[in-house]
């Protein structure tokens, strides 16, 4: 993994500062870095490389092979026998790449907007993203790259032509989103929901909601934190120095107001009631799901307070692109596939089945859900999927195929609830993908929606490429 920095990089005394660490091996003569890179086959010609060690590697092994790609200095916790390389000897080296990063992106002057939650986490970024590189060149996470490796990574990409940076902030245990908002210091912070996600680490959706508040703890006093009026656990939380601006959709007395939406086949309208009452009408998304009207409504309040004009808000909007595996609607051999892959939860369960029954309702198409196992849910795991089942029943779904053990209480829940065995078909070994696929491709035929859906462990996403 290689993450290029500015043009005139950075020196090793900035990264001695950086990182209070001890010089060893260091020249007379100054050294610059112009990349940071944490994995040997990847680092180019003048890189740092960072020495990172986890349970099952250790990069001090790698840090010859590091030199040998012409790395000119290593951040390591010790130096390995024979090296030559210049280092600087830090007691941590996961926490030093945390400090180079926060004190490098302090070398800009950049807005930076950051997003957490429980569901459509990057979603939400993707929006935001679409409508504030109308205006300003912007810095933003990739793919997964959300965790206390990948965010300083990210921060790395900053360079003087970028005006804001946009960074996405996931978790599975406390303190981890207080480490990344000390790190990222944003200017904005946004909890999109608090669901049922990480129950397993956290223990209570109070405790989830704890944790996302942690992204206050890197804010200085006057940032904005934008929150989900219509999530009961968000209302009137303490965040001291910080201003609170509530969105909504049900809760009419929020800040900035969702209402009149009208759902098309392909595309969503709305209106935006604004602060001062005033209304931004027949607001487009080329995206379907009221999920997604929360998503595109946070990136419009965004653009509000950092100065967007409407027509170009608009215009980001209709812009907006899904990330990979994030409700990607596709046609294959007349069959529509709905592939939302990257992961599950309850809540985003029921918000998948919503947009398979109005694809399906809308294309007068027959529905049909790929459901796999959700994880991270602890104690509430049993329940949650029964209870997925119920809504699957409830959504008169044509065909339920669920793919996973725990995933096998779906199809319990849709029985109960009144779902007929002959429309389930149950798969529980999830290591032979190629014999799921069968089993689908002879559950599935021209004129069916498909919805596949289940937490990222699970990878449901090969089944698709086999079918």
């Amino acid at each position: 993994m290689y993450f290029s920095l500015n043009e005139s990089g950075i020196t090793a005394d900035m990264l001695l500062d950086f990182t209070k660490g001890t010089p060893v091996n260091m020249p007379q003569t100054p050294i610059t870095a112009y990349g940071i890179s944490i994995d040997s086959r990847t680092a180019k010609k003048g890189d740092a490389f960072l020495a990172l060690r986890g349970e099952n590697f250790d990069g001090h092994k790698f840090i010859a092979a590091a030199e040998k790609a012409g790395c000119v200095l290593a951040i390591a916790e010790y130096v390995p026998e024979g090296c030559t390389l210049p280092c600087i000897l830090v007691d941590n080296t996961k926490d030093a790449l945390g400090y180079i990063a926060r004190d490098y992106k302090r070398m800009f002057r950049t807005i930076s907007v950051a997003v957490t939650g429980s569901v459509g986490k990057t979603t939400t970024k993707q929006f935001i993203y679409a409508v504030l590189d109308t205006k300003y060149k912007t810095n933003v996470t990739k793919g997964n790259f959300n965790n206390e490796i990948g965010l300083p990574l990210t921060l790395f990409g900053l360079n003087a032509s970028h005006e804001a940076q946009l960074l996405e902030m996931g978790m599975n245990h406390k303190g981890e989103i207080a480490y990344l908002s000390r790190l990222a210091e944003p200017n904005i912070a946004v909890i999109t929901n608090i669901g049922s996600a990480h129950l397993e680490n956290l223990g209570s959706r109070e405790g989830i909601r704890d944790a996302k508040m942690e992204i206050t703890e890197g804010m200085s006093r006057g940032g904005i934190l934008i929150l989900n009026a219509d999530e009961p656990l968000l209302a009137d939380v303490k965040a001291e120095g910080i201003s609170k601006i509530y969105i909504g959709i049900e809760n009419e007395n929020s800040l900035y107001h969702a209402k009149n939406i009208r759902i098309f086949d392909d595309h969503m309208l709305f209106d935006i009631r604004l602060h001062d009452g005033t209304v931004m009408a027949d607001v487009r998304v080329n995206v379907i799901g009221r999920h997604n009207i929360y998503n595109a409504l946070t990136a419009s309040v965004c653009g509000i307070l950092l100065g967007i004009p409407e027509k170009k808000i608009r215009a980001g909007l209709l812009n907006f692109t899904p990330a990979d595996m994030r409700q990607s609607i596709t046609e294959k051999d007349g069959i529509t596939i709905i592939e939302d892959c990257y992961n599950a939860s309850p809540e985003s369960m029921r918000a998948g089945l919503d947009v398979l029954c109005h694809t399906a309702k809308t294309k007068n198409l027959r529905p049909v859900a790929v459901l796999g196992d959700m994880r991270e849910l602890g104690e509430a795991s049993a329940a949650a999927h029964y209870g997925v089942g119920e809504r699957v029943a409830k959504a008169d779904i044509a065909h339920l195929i669920t793919f996973g053990k725990d995933a096998a209480l779906i199809a319990k829940g849709a029985i109960t609830s009144g779902m007929s065995k002959e429309h389930i078909t149950v798969i529980e070994d999830t290591e032979d993908a190629e014999k799921a696929a069968q089993t689908v491709k002879n559950m599935i035929k021209t004129g069916d929606a498909v919805l596949f859906k289940a937490s990222r462990a699970v990878a449901i996403e090969r089944i698709i490429r086999l079918i």
